[in-house]
Order: C-alpha cells, then structure tokens, then sequence
C-alpha cells in the first residue's frame, strides 16, 4: 500500500532553516508528481511546492527564492528545503502524491522566537 511518512519538522527562529523528508513506499516513486502543503491553524490547506517525475519544480508565491522542493529516487524520499523562515509560515506540513489522493500524517513547523 501507499505510505508517506514527513519527518522534519521542529520549533525554529525565524530566519532559520528546516529541511523536511518524506519517505516514499508502496508506489514507484520516481513516475509520479509529488507535492508539499501546508495547513495552518484556522486555514484552509494550500499547496506549497510541487515536482514532476522529470524534476520540474513550482512553488507558492510568497516562498519562492526560500523553499526548494527536491526528489532522490534512488532513495524514494522527497525533500523540502526551507530558508528564511517566517511566523507566518508555521503549519503543518504534508507530503502527497495528488494522483490518488495519497497524504501523509504530518509533521509539524513552528516559527517563533
């Protein structure tokens, strides 16, 4: 079956960085888009950055030149680099592969100081 599992997530100063993972299983990883989203408290979720299986990239306006959305098919994970971090960008992060409506659980990002 279809598991994506996030880890990375923490409490982080603003102007500090994370880099989320989600791993990968139960599917050939490397033929599918995947994407990263975001639900904070009292919003809807939004999409944060997207890649396609050839590696093209896209991205939430108020975090391009900040996030990069990244894949290592070899090891089934996608990644999530995140730089300059903002309060406002505290939320729980979601892995998905959108083709199936596949999610993982979560993992949690706070901006604070």
């Amino acid at each position: 079956q279809v598991q994506l599992v996030e880890s990375g997530g923490g409490l982080v100063q603003p102007g500090g960085s994370l880099r989320l993972s989600c791993a990968a299983s139960g599917f050939t990883f490397s033929s599918y888009a995947m994407g990263w989203y975001r639900q904070a408290p009292g919003k809807e979720r939004e999409p944060v950055a997207a890649i396609t299986s050839g590696g093209s990239t896209d991205y939430l306006d108020s975090v391009k030149g900040r996030f990069t959305i990244s894949r290592d098919n070899a090891k089934n994970t996608l990644y999530l680099q995140m730089s300059s971090l903002k309060p406002e960008d505290t939320a729980v992060y979601y892995c998905a592969r959108r083709i199936g409506g596949y999610w993982g659980q979560g993992t949690q990002v706070t901006v604070s100081s």
